[in-house]
């Protein structure tokens, strides 16, 4: 992005930003209504304490949870935090993608992508559940996304990006489905939860099936560093209570981010070139 002014880049940057924070800011009303099965359109964002509506100089992300001190301005019942960190995270995530890609078809893929990820991810940690909105929303992406926006999968042509998604959509689902059914043959319980199963599928068709090579990998030593930390901690009680989903999330994210570059370096060390 060498050709932008940096002004022009600075006003961007900032844009990409408080973007990102007014999606993390409907995400908010996702996570906390799409389990509860109500619309996220209507009604209008209100306490879900005292239920009166929430005005408009209330509900400026990040900014309003600031200057309320985390208390609705009605009842003074307390705010969680858990709306600032959607808002701020998603921000933040959102100016990671832009800086990463810049103008690019695939960065609204990607910035999609993230809020899908942090979607599924606070629904799962509240409720253990992967929303379908998320998981067969992202296979669906994916299969129709990729055709148009090819290079998601490093190849040219919608039919090339077409067949990587089916590929990626094949690779994500089967593993994780795979690890399921010999899980349960083994413990004699579910292994993996059906939710996982189609959210890795739903990255496989966007990202490719080297994301999900990466995903598999990279998730399962995040998993086994936080239960190593939970153990240590003593708080080993908490280590069977936090889903496999963030972990996969995680996973993808870092993979949006840095992934691709560190697949190619790897690729390129097992095959130097002559």
């Amino acid at each position: 992005m060498s050709d932008v002014p940096p002004l022009l880049w600075g006003y961007l940057t900032a844009l990409v930003f408080a973007f990102g924070a007014c999606v993390g800011s409907f995400l908010n009303v996702g996570i906390y209504r799409i389990p509860r099965e109500e619309s996220v359109i209507a009604p209008r964002s209100h306490c879900p304490h005292c239920g009166k509506l929430i005005a408009w100089h209330d509900n400026i992300p990040l900014v309003s949870w600031l200057v309320l001190r985390a208390r609705c301005r009605q009842c003074g019942e307390k705010i969680s935090i858990r709306y600032f960190l959607v808002e701020s995270l998603t921000a933040v995530l959102f100016l990671l993608v832009w800086r990463e890609y810049g103008v690019d078809p695939r960065t609204p893929v990607y910035l999609l992508i993230m809020a899908g990820l942090v979607l599924g991810t606070f629904v799962d940690l509240e409720h253990l559940i992967i929303p379908d909105r998320v998981s067969l929303g992202g296979i669906a992406a994916g299969l129709i996304l990729s055709p148009l926006v090819p290079s998601l999968h490093g190849v040219t042509g919608a039919l090339a990006g077409f067949k990587m998604a089916l590929i990626g959509l094949a690779a994500g689902a089967g593993v994780l489905w795979l690890v399921g059914v010999l899980g349960k043959l083994a413990f004699k319980k579910d292994a993996m939860g059906l939710g996982d199963v189609k959210l890795l599928g739903g990255l496989g068709a966007l990202l490719g099936w080297q994301a999900v090579v990466f995903i598999i990998m990279a998730s399962s030593l995040v998993g086994s560093l936080v239960g190593v930390g939970m153990i240590v901690s003593g708080h080993k009680e908490w280590q069977s209570r936090v889903p496999y989903g963030p972990y996969l999330a995680v996973a993808a994210g870092v993979w949006i981010l840095w992934g691709f570059r560190w697949w190619a370096a790897y690729v390129t060390w097992l095959r130097p070139p002559m």
